[in-house]
């Protein structure tokens, strides 16, 4: 169960990675694409979605997929067209049903598991790649070996043993070169620098504003609604047609009217698959645009949010309030001191370097608590919505003046700083302008300095200090 969770908590975009894949093995199994006909030989490739999971995310990945071909298969064997051999596969056909589910299930994930398994090995030492192309060479004959296996021993009047899969003929070379070339080429995808710079936006797309996690339950319920369509019109078509062949006098028995539906539900799940692929991949490319959008939108030099997505935060908090008005926040403008002066005196290069340590040290400072942004060349705003003592805050600037006076050794780096305490929810232009005039309250008081108004009962005042100066209070509001 750790396992699951882990795989599932590490990365959305390998979630959707092996959405692909599960929707891949059900597309394969009921279409062409999981055959491959080279007269005079057949080949199958229904499994290879296995050996791609396995050989990117492991066993836990590559059981999964093999459970689905399991089932797949298993629904599959169980319309009366089948042969007589293939029945054994069915529950309902071959009156063994723990049998024929431990045969197509069981034997699949056994499979899976086997070749995750062996993936998983060889990643731990050198020459992956080339491990990997062995392993997805004998992959067919393992999954031979087991069910001939099965099959011997869960149906021995069959006559079936493991020595019936050692046998090698051309298909078994065909199919072994095809497994090998998608595998390793899949492989090398999603290893590429352009896949995983995908997968990082994708992944960051968590804790994006702009990539909502509504999108998800939304594209979920309307694969469910389409999987019931799917179904409906599956059972509509069957009796349609025995309808129809019984107007022109052909009689239709029972074992004719399964075989049709069975027959509609597997296209109509292809084709249900097709769409998931779809959406997948939609749903990638719009998680990737936002994220996009959203570094478009931070701050390069500093690393912090830039103006329009800080705003957005704000707005975002205030919309968000519960409606309890005792919940309140605070609201921080921190301005550079004499910021042109450094420009000028040291240069442009340790200018940037004072402004990135700065929103360095505003994050670690308030990394808990708040969301720091830059609204300006050398004004950054920090956004608290949570309540913090008056005590607490003064703490806190107290420590960050501190630290940041020693950016530039030639020269002391300070900073003034606004402090306005609010009750939400608050007009965003009216925290602004408050906490504007605390700002220039503070440059008033000769800089390197911070000015606080707090406004909540019991911690109501003004409070003014610097890391130089004891602190003074002024109760008036």
């Amino acid at each position: 169960m750790n396992t699951i969770k882990k795989m599932w908590d590490s990365s959305c975009f390998d979630r959707y990675i092996l959405g692909v894949l599960i929707a891949m093995e059900l597309l394969m199994s009921f279409t062409f694409l999981g055959y491959i006909h080279i007269p005079p030989i057949s080949v199958t490739i229904a499994y290879i979605p296995i050996l791609a999971a396995g050989c990117i995310f492991g066993p836990m990945a590559s059981v999964i997929v093999g459970a689905v071909f399991g089932l797949a298969s298993m629904y599959k064997a169980s319309a009366s067209y089948v042969l007589p051999a293939d029945a054994v596969f069915s529950p309902f056909l071959s009156g063994s049903p723990v049998a024929s589910f431990l045969l197509s299930v069981g034997t699949r994930v056994f499979f899976g598991l086997v070749i995750g398994l062996a993936f998983s090995a060889a990643k731990k030492g050198k020459w992956y790649g080339l491990w990997a192309g062995v392993i997805s060479a004998v992959a067919p004959k393992v999954h031979s070996l087991s069910v001939y296996a099965a099959m011997g021993t869960l149906f021995p009047e069959l006559g079936y043993r493991y020595r019936s899969a050692l046998q090698w003929d051309w298909d078994d070379a065909v199919f072994a070169l095809i497994c090998v070339v998608i595998v390793e080429l899949l492989w090398a995808v999603y290893e590429s620098d352009t896949v995983q710079e995908i997968k990082f936006g994708i992944d960051q797309s968590v804790n994006n504003p702009y990539a909502s996690g509504r999108m998800n339950l939304f594209l979920a319920a309307f694969e469910c609604f389409l999987l019931c369509m799917a179904v409906s019109a599956a059972i509509y078509f069957s009796q349609r047609a025995s309808y129809m062949l019984g107007r022109h006098g052909i009689a239709v028995s029972d074992a004719i009217s399964s075989d049709l539906l069975h027959l509609q539900i597997q296209f109509l799940v292809a084709s249900l698959c097709l769409n998931i692929i779809s959406v997948i991949l939609l749903l990638s490319v719009y998680k990737y645009m936002s994220y996009k959008e959203y570094r478009g939108e931070m701050d390069e030099l500093t690393g912090v949010m830039g103006r329009r997505m800080f705003l957005y935060h704000c707005d975002k908090a205030q919309a968000a309030d519960d409606g309890n008005q005792e919940r309140n926040g605070w609201f921080l403008f921190v301005d550079v001191d004499y910021f042109k002066s450094i420009n000028d005196t040291f240069g442009h290069s340790v200018g940037d370097k004072v402004l990135s340590e700065i929103a360095s040290n505003l994050q670690s400072t308030f990394e808990d608590s708040g969301k720091v942004g830059r609204i300006g060349g050398d004004e950054f705003a920090v956004l608290i919505g949570e309540h913090m003592a008056p005590q607490e805050l003064r703490r806190k600037l107290e420590q960050f003046l501190k630290d940041i006076s020693g950016i530039v050794p030639e020269k002391k780096t300070s900073c003034s700083i606004g402090a306005y305490q609010f009750v939400f929810p608050k007009n965003v232009k009216h925290i602004l302008t408050e906490t504007d005039e605390m700002l220039y309250e503070a440059k008033e008081n000769g800089r390197a300095c911070y000015v606080m108004r707090a406004c909540v009962p019991g911690e109501a005042g003004v409070y003014v200090g610097s890391q130089e100066l004891a602190f003074k209070d002024d109760e008036s509001p």
